[in-house]
């Protein structure tokens, strides 16, 4: 039981002063255990991203089953296409989440509620003014970067330019998600996600094989299925947020103007990790691009989709949810004035991620080809190279969990340009390095490239762990308090 401080008053008091108020804030995240308060935020968020894991694997599911591994091919590199982009916006969100951590860890509501809408102008803006045209024409010109297979090409231009159009609802639930998780509520991100799963999962079903008057897609019709789904949460939480039934929301009294110096300070926080993102992601591109050059690339690519895009996000995502706990706990501890708090919570995070991905690891290293039959994945080539790659990811995915909360750690207490450094050097230099050294002075296999993204894993582990240890993000201070204040 908590003890109680003048931020929370007794029942006595609020018996006497009626109008006085229980803090908003859940105090148990910088007073109670450690452990308490980082499985908290964990374990919503890890089965949250858990579930919208395994729609992506259904989706792979049904269009290789009905469609061919060619489709599993198509939504793999649109989807790694999208990512470059979607990371890069959502990293206002990550400045947001800072901010936010810091002044719920303050007990500030309403610099909380001010940085939330700022955030959210800021997102309907980008999804709206620019995605969604850019994005539009830009499509085509993207899958000609990364596949020379004509027929992967047709299956994913329409796939991608309908996940660009109506991006809308994905950012505004990441929004909504990152600050609840910051100001110490996973569980109703949890519930959002979970509803927005299973829409999305009826929806597709209906949209990829088609009912009744509803003709079938295909491929298209999974991200018909998704915009729509996601769409109607984004709707619902605009609401909740307008309503001011949640944690956070929209302030009141305040205006509903841009403030510029709150939108700089997001992108102050927020661009190292937009960068870092694209750095992650055109990696991940220039990976597909290498992968499309291999003699027998349709395979390769459809082993890369299925096993890394989605077998390998159960590890991943479940990781992320981890670095989202270890972001907002830190934060908010060292908002509060406590970072030995910070400290040990991201080290239990750590605990948590490696257990997992362990746990995990093992069926992708003794089941692979059961893992992959699921897909639909029969043919020879594709199988072998698949099973290949998901016996490295074995590995690979107790680097990459360890590296992702430390991430988390060193994001939620402030220090965004670290991770940046250090995901140039992992995720592009290391292994892009690596294909390209074998490609032009030997012949590059798909276990080459396996292995390159082994060896990135592995540094930026090192790296992540090394630059938290060094406890420079103690000193990183929030200046923007005066411009968050009611007016």
């Amino acid at each position: 039981m908590n003890t109680e401080t003048d931020s929370e008053p007794s029942d006595a008091e609020i018996a006497v002063e009626p109008n006085k108020k229980k803090p908003k804030f859940d105090r148990s995240i910088v007073e109670g255990p450690l452990s308490s308060a980082v499985w908290k935020i964990a374990w919503p968020t890890m089965l949250t991203n858990a579930i919208a894991g395994m729609q992506g694997i259904v989706d792979h599911v049904l269009v290789g089953n009905l469609v061919g591994y060619k489709a599993n091919a198509a939504i793999g590199i649109s989807f790694q296409i999208f990512l470059v982009v979607i990371v890069f916006i959502a990293s206002i969100f990550t400045g947001m989440s800072v901010l936010v951590a810091r002044f719920a860890g303050a007990h500030e509501p309403e610099k909380v509620n001010r940085t939330v809408y700022q955030a959210f102008l800021t997102a309907v803006f980008i999804a709206v003014g620019i995605m969604a045209p850019v994005g539009y024409f830009v499509a085509p010109f993207l899958l000609d970067f990364v596949s020379s297979d004509v027929e992967v090409k047709a299956e994913a231009l329409p796939f991608l330019r309908i996940t660009f159009v109506f991006s809308f609802g994905l950012l505004i639930y990441f929004m909504t998600s990152g600050a609840l998780r910051s100001a110490g509520d996973a569980k109703t991100p949890m519930i959002l996600g979970v509803v927005m799963t299973i829409l999305n999962l009826l929806l597709n079903i209906v949209f990829i094989r088609g009912l009744g008057p509803i003709p079938a897609y295909g491929t298209m019709g999974s991200a018909i299925g998704t915009s729509i789904a996601t769409g109607l949460v984004g709707l619902y939480a605009i609401y909740k947020m307008w309503s001011g039934g949640w944690v956070v929301g929209f302030p009141r009294g305040q205006g509903w103007a841009p403030d510029w110096k709150v939108i700089r300070s997001l992108f102050k926080f927020g661009l190292p990790t937009g960068f870092q993102g694209i750095a992650m992601n055109i990696g991940g591109v220039l990976m597909l691009s290498f992968i499309g050059s291999l003699a027998e690339s349709a395979a390769a690519q459809a082993a890369y989709a299925v096993s890394y895009t989605q077998l390998f996000s159960l590890i991943t995502w479940t990781s992320v949810g981890l670095m989202g706990a270890a972001a907002a706990v830190a934060g908010q501890n060292i908002g509060a004035g406590h970072p030995d708090r910070a400290y040990a919570a991201v080290n239990t995070a750590a605990r948590f991620g490696l257990i997992g991905s362990a746990f995990l690891g093992f069926f992708f290293f003794f089941f692979p080809a059961q893992l992959l039959a699921i897909f639909g994945m029969t043919d020879p080539q594709a199988v072998a190279i698949g099973v290949q790659l998901m016996r490295v990811l074995a590995f690979s995915g107790l680097f990459i969990s360890v590296a992702l909360t430390y991430t988390g750690g060193l994001q939620g207490t402030g220090d965004t340009k670290s991770p940046l450094y250090i995901s140039i050097i992992s995720q592009v230099i290391i292994p892009l390095g690596i294909c390209f050294a074998i490609n032009r002075f030997g012949t590059l296999e798909p276990i080459h490239i396996w292995l390159a993204i082994l060896a990135g894993h592995v540094t930026r582990c090192a790296l992540s762990v090394m630059r938290f240890l060094q406890g420079k993000w103690r000193h990183i201070t929030v200046d923007i308090e005066q411009t968050a204040a009611p007016n």
